[in-house]
């Protein structure tokens, strides 16, 4: 496994709290759509957002 990976989607406790369908994220529990992370940070790319398309997950991680 990569460094920059936290898991490789098999070794992955999901987070029922936080539902997640990017599965190109390392962070990402494949087959359950959920986060394995216990925390994320949400921010937004915009100064004034106005719409959910305005924000971004700032945990995301390419995965590996």
């Amino acid at each position: 496994m990569n460094k920059n990976c936290t898991n490789d989607g098999t070794h992955c406790t999901p987070n029922n709290a936080i539902r997640c369908s990017v599965t190109s994220c390392a962070h990402h529990c494949q087959g359950v759509n959920y986060c394995g992370l216990s925390s994320i940070q949400v921010g937004t790319h915009e100064t004034k957002p106005s719409m959910d398309q305005c924000t971004d997950c700032q945990s995301f991680k390419k995965h590996c």
